[in-house]
C-alpha cells in the first residue's frame, strides 16, 4: 500500500491505461518520482487479457490489434521489446467479406491492395499513396493537439481529404470491393458515416497498413501494458493496484496529477476544484455511441467462404457500404439494426499461444446506442455465420459483455463508449474542454491525459504523452 511507499511524489497518475503509461513514463524518464495507482487488481485499462471463457482460451478484453501502437511516435521510442513485447503481422491486415464469396482485402503492400481493387486501382493510390509518402512527418503532428505543422502544405492536402465525410469519398469509387474496403475503414470513426471528418480514421488506419501494418502483441494485449509497466518500473518508476481514487485527499503530496479518465469521472473527483466555466464544460462533453462484446471458443478457425478472409488478422463484417452505412446511422439514432457492421479479429490464427492446439480465440463487437442493454450475441452470430457458414457449429464456449458491464469492467467506458468520447467535428480538437491547452484542467497542477483529449481513442499513448509534455513545462520546467 501506499505507506509502505514513499509518502511524497513530483507526479502521480490516476490509471494505468496505455495513456496513462505513457504520462507517466514521460514524466519519469525527466528524473521525477512518478506513482500510478489503478483501481482494479490489473494494469492496462484497456490492454487486458483474460481466460473469459475456458481454460487456455486467452481473451482481449477490450483493444486487440493495434495499428497506431506499432506507429505510435512515442512507443517507438521505447525499448519495449527487451521488456517482453513481440507483435505479430499478418500479411493481411484486414479483410472484408461481401456476400457473393470474394472479399476485399488490405495488405501491407500498397501496390497489391491498389491491384486487388480493379478498376478503382489508381483511385485508390491517389488517395492513399500521398500519405504514405509523407507518413514518417504527418504521423506525429496527426496525433498531436492542434497546432501550427511543420509541413503545413502536406498536412492541409491531407487535411481536405480527411475532413470531408466518409460518403463522399465513397462516391469516389466504382466497385463494391473498394466502397466495401473503405466503409470498414471508415466505421472505426463509430459514428455515423455521413459525418464531417469521417475520412480521417479510415485514411490514417488504411495508410499505417502500408507502413507498419495491423500487428497483434503475442500473448494478449496485457503484453503490451506489462511492457510499458516494466519499462517505467526500471526507470524507478511505482505502481499501485487496488487503489481506487474517489477524492484528491486519497493521494500523498505531489506537484501533479493526470488523470487517465474522462470527464464524468474527473468532475466526481476533482469538480469542487474547478471554475464554473470548465465544470459547465465538462458536463457538456458528448459521449458517443457504445459496443456489444462477444469472445467466442471455438473448435476449429472461423470458416470463411473467403480463403482471403482465412488469412487476415481483423475482419470486417458488413457487406456493402451501403449496409454498413445505413447500420452505423441507425445506431447512433439509438435503434439496433439487424444487420449491424461486425469488427471481428481472430489473433489465435497467427499466435498460438492464444488457445489450445487446433482451437481458436476469437474476439468480436458491434456498435449500439450508448447505454444499450440489449442481447445483440444472436444477431452478431447470425452476421459472422453469413459470411463463415458452419460458423455457430464450431463454438465451444463464450462471453459477453453489453454497455453497462463494459463500464463496470472500464469506468472510462461511458455508456460503452470505448473512444472515451465521440471525435466527431465539435469534439476533435476541443476534447474535453475549448482550452489553450486541451490537457490543463482549471485548476493548476490537475491534467487529464486520457483518450478524452487529442489525438482522441486509439492504443497509441499520444494522449498521455502531450500531457506529460504539458505537465513538464507547467510544472517542471527548471527541474
Amino acid at each position: 500500500m501506499i505507506d509502505k511507499l514513499k509518502t511524497d511524489f513530483d507526479a502521480i497518475v490516476v490509471g494505468s491505461g496505455p495513456n496513462g503509461l505513457a504520462a507517466a513514463i514521460t514524466l519519469q524518464q525527466k528524473g521525477l518520482s512518478v506513482l500510478i495507482v489503478e483501481a482494479k487488481s490489473t494494469i492496462g485499462g484497456g490492454l487486458r487479457t483474460a481466460e473469459l471463457t475456458l481454460p487456455g482460451f486467452k481473451h482481449d478484453i477490450c483493444s486487440a490489434i493495434h495499428p497506431l501502437a506499432y506507429a505510435s511516435p512515442f512507443f517507438k521510442t521505447l525499448p519495449l521489446h527487451d521488456f517482453g513485447l513481440e507483435f505479430i503481422q499478418p500479411k493481411i491486415a484486414a479483410a472484408h467479406p461481401l456476400d457473393d464469396g470474394t472479399a476485399a482485402i488490405l495488405t501491407n503492400s500498397l501496390k497489391e491492395t491498389a491491384k486487388s481493387l480493379g478498376i478503382d486501382k489508381e483511385n485508390y493510390l491517389d488517395l492513399i499513396e500521398p500519405i504514405t509518402k509523407q507518413w514518417d512527418v504527418l504521423l506525429p503532428e496527426l496525433l498531436a493537439p492542434l497546432h501550427f505543422p511543420k509541413d503545413p502544405i502536406g498536412f492541409a492536402k491531407f487535411g481536405l481529404n480527411a475532413f470531408k465525410p466518409a460518403t463522399w469519398r465513397a462516391n469516389k469509387f466504382k466497385t463494391k470491393e473498394a466502397k466495401a474496403l473503405w466503409a470498414g475503414m471508415a466505421a472505426h470513426s463509430i459514428q455515423p458515416l455521413s459525418n464531417l471528418t469521417t475520412s480521417a480514421i479510415g485514411l490514417v488506419l488504411t495508410a499505417a497498413a502500408h507502413k507498419s501494418g495491423w500487428p497483434i502483441p503475442k500473448g494478449g494485449s496485457q503484453s503490451l501494458a506489462n511492457a510499458l509497466a516494466y519499462y517505467f518500473i526500471s526507470l524507478g518508476g511505482k505502481i499501485e493496484t487496488k487503489f481506487h481514487v474517489k477524492s484528491l485527499k486519497q493521494l500523498p503530496s505531489t506537484k501533479a496529477v493526470l488523470f487517465d479518465i474522462t470527464p464524468r469521472q474527473l468532475l466526481q473527483i476533482a469538480g469542487h476544484r474547478f471554475s464554473s466555466i470548465y465544470q459547465w464544460q465538462l458536463e457538456k462533453y458528448r459521449y458517443g455511441m457504445g459496443v456489444f462484446k462477444v469472445d467466442w471458443a471455438l473448435e476449429g478457425a472461423v470458416p470463411f467462404t473467403s480463403e482471403k478472409a482465412l488469412e487476415a488478422g481483423t475482419l470486417h463484417l458488413g457487406n456493402t457500404f451501403e449496409e454498413i452505412a445505413s447500420a452505423e446511422l441507425e445506431t447512433s439514432k439509438g435503434r439496433h439494426p439487424e444487420k449491424p457492421f461486425i469488427l471481428l479479429a481472430q489473433q489465435s490464427v497467427f499466435d498460438n499461444t492464444r488457445s489450445p492446439e487446433g482451437k481458436h480465440a476469437v474476439w468480436g463487437y458491434c456498435h449500439v446506442p450508448n447505454g444499450s442493454k440489449k442481447d445483440m450475441t444472436e444477431i452478431i452470430e447470425k452476421q459472422v455465420e453469413r459470411f463463415a457458414p458452419g460458423f455457430r457449429e464450431r463454438i465451444l464456449a463464450k462471453h459477453t459483455f453489453n454497455t453497462e458491464q463494459l463500464e463496470e469492467y472500464n469506468p472510462n467506458y461511458i455508456g460503452g463508449d470505448i473512444n472515451g468520447g465521440i471525435i466527431d467535428l465539435r469534439q476533435l480538437f476541443t476534447r474535453p474542454a475549448l482550452r489553450y491547452s486541451p490537457y490543463r484542467t482549471s485548476e493548476k497542477g490537475l491534467y487529464i491525459c486520457s483518450s478524452s483529449t487529442p489525438p482522441g481513442g486509439g492504443v497509441h499513448g499520444m494522449c498521455g504523452y502531450h500531457a506529460a509534455q504539458r505537465a513538464l513545462k507547467d510544472i517542471f520546467s527548471k527541474h
